[in-house]
């Protein structure tokens, strides 16, 4: 039995101008214009949107969405698709990948849900990754090299994003990887119609174009020990990954044909799985078990196997299926279980409709209790019970109902509940729990110039492996150059540089330490100017949200395929935005934060307090200036700023 999954089409819009109980209509204007009694004059505070904060890569959002819908202009001779892709991939060198795959936690915490619906973030560097690639454009190599040497264990998306940020200071960066080809989970781990596997070789492509060199079929631990990678390379990044899945933890769960998701999504992206079995079991409830339900719903089935054709001597790397027999392939019969309800799901929401359109059947609430085997020892079925999951302090808390215990057919079961990493070899990193451990800046606990990020310390998003990458560079850096290592910032994330914009424009940068902090007199900062980017997070309720209108998202298509259509469909299904779509959701974008300039302030503020910056002096962040001579403290201006820019602080 399936569930519908609520849709944004069918939520009801949540900003509401009034409150239940509102039984006169009040003049908003009375109020701010009798707010001359405070002691406060405006500051201006750069603080950071949700949408970033709640981007585990760390991107720039605001910044890029900013470039596209032309508040901030590019450098001369420069196109402003290139410059805000330059701009994104400061933080992520995959975007094309990732506005296909990453579940966009961004998206969630969007302020604009506030008023209709998020921000389509996801689609906006969906278009910028495509755009680049399109034109061709690779990343400027660095100046200067440094002669120091790191070696990049793993070359998926943090070992990747660790090299492209180590390469761009000058640093030589050498990555080794079992796998024969580099893309870690991307490549072998997420099927090809969600990952075109051309967009994944050019933005890999890039990165080793920057001089990063590539040992692949090469395993540590096996072909090459730790201590001889230390003695050789001044730094150590470990990116290895989970790839190897845990199995079902129930009774049964050896008979041959009960497999991972690592090794079945393997054996497919491997070429070497071309069918299943007529009836497919797959448990999970995140996006993995949705990849391997909609794989299996392609491959389908074919009649009279022989034993030597059994998937699951495929998936165990035995034998690979005769490509011939994809012309008999009949549908196969998926189902889905979770522990979870359906609505409760880790998967993303996207993902759990079209599963269910393809003719996917999803039962939640549901957990294995054994798996059913015949005399040969071989699965025919999984015994599942109804049950109620919650997590309690972190842990997970299974409750089955009694009497539930029922059935279901199988020919192949698939366990996608989780992955582990493989010690082999490496068994001295291994911290008793299956993880690395690590401090702040991902250096490995008690091990200088050893680093690490992604999986190794705990299996998330890919998106998450790229941002612990990122920081890891930072501080394999700091260590290649002998200074400390210091805090990270409480919000870890690349965000807008008024300080680079002044440069940009040739204004001058005089007595301007950093944080920067404006003052009155100087030329070189906007006057009482305050960056919280690294601490702070502007919630929806301190912006002026009756601004916005009610402007509907713009969406990528999505080829939604019915369950005799997905049979032998491997087409990517999620089509980039055209030019102008990108440029119209960027434009639905608040700017949290930062002055968008919509002369607001300037308008409203009874006293021509509020000014806008010379032509000449202005930029990004610097377009109106508060003449304090002026300034009653009505408030008004911070009241109409629709980004929270705006703040009342000045005489505190």
């Amino acid at each position: 039995m399936s569930t519908q999954v609520p849709t944004a089409e069918t939520r009801p819009l949540s900003f509401r101008r009034y409150k239940d109980g509102d039984d006169k209509v009040r003049r908003w204007q009375d109020e701010i214009f009798d707010a001359d009694h405070s002691h406060k004059c405006p500051t201006y505070i750069q603080s950071s949107p949700p949408c970033q904060a709640s981007c585990p890569s760390g991107e720039d959002i605001r910044g890029y969405l900013n470039i596209v819908r032309g508040i901030e202009k590019p450098p001369a001779g420069m196109p402003w698709q290139e410059y805000a892709w330059r701009r994104l991939t400061e933080a992520n060198p995959l975007p094309s990948v990732m506005g296909r795959v990453c579940p966009a936690p961004c998206e969630s915490g969007c302020n604009r849900n506030q008023v209709e619906d998020f921000v389509g973030i996801n689609s906006v560097e969906h278009f910028l990754g495509e755009w680049a690639i399109e034109h061709g454009l690779g990343f400027p190599k660095p100046e200067t090299r440094t002669g120091r040497k790191v070696a990049v264990i793993g070359g998926g998306p943090a070992g990747l994003s660790v090299a492209y940020q180590l390469a761009r200071k000058g640093h030589e960066v050498t990555i080794f990887d079992e796998r024969p080809e580099l893309g870690g989970m991307m490549r072998y781990g997420i099927p090809g119609f969600r990952t075109p596997r051309k967009v994944l070789d050019a933005e890999i492509q890039r990165i080793l174009d920057l001089g990063v060199s590539a040992r692949t079929g090469t395993r540590i631990g096996r072909d090459i020990t730790l201590e001889q990678i230390r003695a050789d390379f001044d730094a150590v990044f470990l990116g290895m990954g989970a790839q190897s899945g845990r199995p079902l933890p129930v009774e049964g769960h050896e008979a041959p044909n009960v497999v991972t998701a690592t090794a079945f999504l393997k054996a497919f992206n491997d070429g070497r799985l071309q069918h299943v079995g007529k009836r497919v079991v797959v448990v999970g409830g995140g996006d993995t078990s949705i990849d391997v339900a909609t794989v299996a719903r392609r491959l389908g089935h074919i009649d009279q196997v022989h034993e030597s054709d059994r998937p699951e001597n495929a998936i165990g790397g035995q034998a690979a299926h005769d490509a011939a027999l994809v012309s008999r392939r009949q549908g196969a019969e998926v189902t889905l279980t979770s522990v979870f309800a359906v609505d409760k799901m880790q998967a993303s929401r996207h993902e759990v409709e079209h599963a269910l359109a393809e003719g996917i059947v999803i039962r939640g609430g549901m957990v294995p209790v054994k798996v059913v085997r015949d005399a040969s020892g071989r699965a025919t079925a999984l015994r599942v019970a109804k049950c109620e999951a919650k997590m309690i302090g972190g842990r997970l808390e299974i409750k089955t109902v009694d009497g539930s215990e029922e059935d279901i057919e199988a020919d192949l079961i698939v366990s996608a509940i989780g992955q582990a990493v493989d010690f082999s070899g490496l068994e001295s990193l291994n911290n008793g729990k299956g993880a690395v451990s690590a401090d702040k800046n991902y250096q490995v606990a008690g091990q200088p110039g050893i680093f690490c990020g992604g999986d190794v310390i705990r299996p998330h998003l890919l998106t998450t492996a790229i941002g612990q990458g990122a920081i890891a560079a930072e501080g394999i850096d700091r260590h290649l150059r002998g200074e400390a290592l210091d805090k990270r910032p409480k919000i870890d994330v690349h965000s807008f540089d008024l300080m680079r914009k002044m440069a940009e424009k040739g204004l001058p940068l005089t007595q301007i330490d950093a944080p920067l902090h404006g003052t009155d007199r100087s030329t070189g900062a906007v006057h009482n100017f305050e960056n919280r980017s690294d601490r702070y997070v502007i919630p929806h309720d301190e912006l002026f949200l009756g601004h916005f209108g009610y402007v509907p998202r713009n969406k990528r298509k999505v080829v939604t395929l019915s369950a005799d259509e997905a049979l032998a469909n491997f087409e990517e299904r999620l089509l980039p935005l055209i030019e102008a779509q990108a440029q119209a959701e960027a434009k639905r974008c608040m700017s949290c934060g930062l002055c968008f300039e919509c002369d607001n302030c300037v308008v409203y503020c009874p006293q021509t307090a509020v000014f806008k910056v010379k032509k000449t002096q202005s930029t990004t962040g610097r377009y109106v200036d508060t003449d304090y001579t002026k300034c009653i403290g009505c408030h008004i201006c911070h009241d109409v700023c629709p980004t929270g820019y705006i703040q009342m602080g000045l005489g505190e």
